[in-house]
């Protein structure tokens, strides 16, 4: 026998990662894959044109990407309880927001900051991502969830 470190998963996490990211990650591939130019034209303002056969495909990647990132999120942690399966998705998925935050880093610093200047796109692309990772460490870091509850399995 082993034991499970098991509880429920509080009211504002299942929310926030079984409804409301799935959702916001399924708009953006929505976008990147039928609305490709306007997913530039909102990411780059000014800057972005129709995109070309290999623009295309890298959208349509990306969207693919934003339906695995959904389906990933809401079936694993759908499926379980576990903590330690929360943990561990949720932590990739916080090195991810990390890595899609670095990805608008040649646009210049002051993205990250001039919320004013921000659009739909920076909202969802930036914004979202931050109120997800605050969300994702907050859960890594115990917040709100409580003392862990020993549950024996056989």
């Amino acid at each position: 026998m082993h034991s499970l470190f098991a509880t429920s998963i509080p009211l504002a996490y299942r929310v926030f990662f079984l409804v409301i990211e799935p959702i916001s990650a399924l708009v953006g591939a929505y976008y990147a894959y039928f609305q490709p130019a306007t997913y530039l034209d909102l990411l780059t303002p000014n800057v972005a044109k129709v995109p070309d056969a290999a623009g295309t495909i890298a959208l349509y990647q990306l969207a693919n990407l934003y339906l695995l990132f959904t389906l990933n999120e809401h079936c694993v942690l759908s499926s379980t309880q576990d903590r330690r399966v929360w943990r561990a998705l949720l932590f990739g998925l916080l090195v991810a927001d990390f890595g899609h935050l670095l990805t608008v880093w040649s646009l210049g610093t002051e993205w990250y900051w001039r919320i004013w200047e921000w659009n739909a796109m920076h909202w969802g692309g930036i914004g979202f991502v931050y109120a997800g990772a605050t969300t994702r460490i907050c859960y890594l870091s115990g917040v709100g969830l409580g003392a862990r509850a020993k549950v024996k399995t056989q």
